[in-house]
């Protein structure tokens, strides 16, 4: 499949070049005459967005304090204004202000500055506020700018973000891989047909990611793609992470073998310290609600309206090292999502009143590789039997599900580089306390196409869609496996639509599921 979109080149001068170099300590430094004013670095975008409040974020250039006006109308009628902090180096000049008080069902309107000095550079941004009365539209999915594919000007950049935002979401979910810091980009890359991709490079994406400021700079890339910046201007993000935040596959207290670092080119071989620079990187690039007693934790629900909650999950932060996944019974060494994060998860499930409930898990619940691997790194474990390791996670939030009568659920998740659909269902399953429910799998947004086309049968997982399964080698984006989710819940009837496009924003599958009231 080729992409034959005709897409403008893009327009990158020296002041956006130089906002995607942002992050670095010394890039403030290099700005001078007229553009030393403040000035915004990367962008702005909005995330967390709920009934009445909305968290807002921008990137200055300089120290100078956040401030953001918001108002129901383009021209900023009776405009309120919020301030907020000075930004400072400590965040990497960015900043974050929470917006409450919206009215809802609205169309909201924001720009944001730093600092009131004459000529201080303004940025306007949008989103909407939910009510019960109107449907709510959403994409999905995750994985860019990995496998050494970077923002390339000539094929038109990041183009699925223009792709996503022309269906005009009311948010984005992402499930990870925003970035890919174990992923340099160099300035060409060689496709399998022997034709070149010339990619945009910075520092901080032409090695691996070990400081903060290189994992600051990888956040920062993506924001020199036009189509990427207006997409956040638009589109509110409720975001989590994956493994390529930090490091492919990690888990805590993992220590880099020496082939990896020397294959990679890491000098830091100890992933704990990996993970706090790059959560502290992804909490400074993610406008989102912080926990006011535990603010390291991602995991969160975020309710739009009445008609959906999204339990944004976290696949990462409390896992046991990756083994052979086969424990009879479950026990310290078979956590992915973590008892404290189930647990969490069980009880946020029981109490929601919302229609829909989005459970965003970055991983798939039935990928599996072909063949038995001593390290598994997802839920499944190559064995359609009894759940066995971390499936003992999944028997306990699906069992949990149907103890407690909790209706319309669906799971959404990214990572594995295709789209899929696959309907789960106890009549087929080894484990059968559960009721059925749908999972649907999307992306890749801008890499390499996946190419394994196994799943798990272990709790009854049926395949009704997929998409190509590409050639063999690293492709690019431009060979056309890149894919995005859409999903759309009908406010009067309840029905909740979710289906792929691809980056022309055709329609490759669609599945409508009646809502149980």
């Amino acid at each position: 499949m080729t992409d034959k979109m005709s897409v403008p080149k893009l327009n990158i001068d020296r002041r956006q070049f130089v906002g995607g170099l942002a992050g670095f300590t010394a890039a403030p430094a290099i700005i001078t005459g007229v553009e030393a004013r403040t000035r915004i670095a990367d962008g702005i975008a909005s995330g967390d967005v709920t009934t009445n409040s909305a968290i807002i974020w921008g990137r200055s250039n300089k120290s100078a304090k956040m401030l953001v006006e918001w108002s129901t109308t383009p021209n900023f009628e009776k405009a309120q204004r919020v301030a907020g902090p000075v930004v400072t180096a400590r965040s990497g000049y960015t900043g974050q202000i929470p917006l409450t008080g919206l009215p809802s069902g609205q169309e909201i309107f924001y720009r944001v500055r730093f600092g009131d000095s004459r000529g201080t550079e303004t940025r306007i941004g949008h989103l909407r506020t939910p009510t019960k009365d109107h449907d709510v539209t959403f994409v999905f999915g995750g994985d860019q700018c990995g496998a050494g594919w970077g923002i390339n000007p000539d094929w038109g950049g990041l183009k699925l973000f223009e792709t996503m935002r022309q269906t005009r979401p009311d948010f984005l979910i992402h499930l990870g891989d925003r970035i890919y810091a174990d992923s340099p980009v160099l300035e060409r890359a060689s496709t399998p047909d022997g034709s070149s991709w010339k990619n945009i490079v910075t520092p901080a994406k032409s090695k691996v990611a070990e400081t903060l400021e290189e994992f600051r700079g990888n956040y920062s890339y993506n924001f020199i793609d036009t189509h990427y910046r207006k997409f956040c201007e638009d589109v509110p993000a409720l975001t989590t992470w994956d493994d390529h935040e930090v490091v492919n596959d990690w888990w805590p207290d993992r220590k880099l073998s020496r082939r990896v670092m020397f294959r990679k080119g890491f000098i830091q071989s100890d992933v704990n310290t990996l993970v706090r620079n790059g959560r502290q990187a992804f909490f400074d690039f993610t406008p989102m609600q912080r926990h006011p007693t535990d603010p390291n934790r991602l995991f969160r629900k975020v309710s739009y309206g009445r008609n959906v909650d999204v339990f944004i999950l976290d696949s990462r932060s409390y896992r046991s090292p990756n083994n052979r996944n086969r424990q009879e019974n479950p026990g310290s060494e078979t956590a992915l999502l973590g008892r404290y994060q189930i647990n969490w998860l069980k009880a946020a499930l029981a109490q929601s009143k919302a229609l829909w409930k989005i459970i965003a898990n970055p991983l798939p619940i039935a990928h599996e590789k072909r063949k038995q691997r001593p390290r598994y790194d997802k839920f499944a474990n190559s064995d359609n039997g009894a759940p066995l390791g971390r499936e003992h996670e999944i028997t306990d939030i699906l069992s949990h599900i149907k103890k407690h009568a909790i209706t319309n659920t669906v799971w959404m998740s990214a990572d594995v580089h295709y789209s899929a659909a696959h309907h789960f269902h106890p009549d087929r399953a080894a484990f059968r306390e559960f009721d059925p429910f749908w999972e649907f799998i999307a992306g890749p947004f801008h890499t390499r196409a996946g190419r394994i086309i196994n799943y798990d049968k272990t709790f009854g997982a049926e395949r009704h869609f997929r998409t190509a399964r590409a050639p063999r080698g690293n492709n690019p984006p431009s060979a056309g496996y890149v894919y995005f989710g859409h999903g759309r819940i009908n406010a009067k009837t309840g029905a909740l639509t979710v289906g792929f496009r691809d980056i022309s924003g055709q329609s490759l599958y669609e599945k409508t599921i009646a809502a149980q009231r």
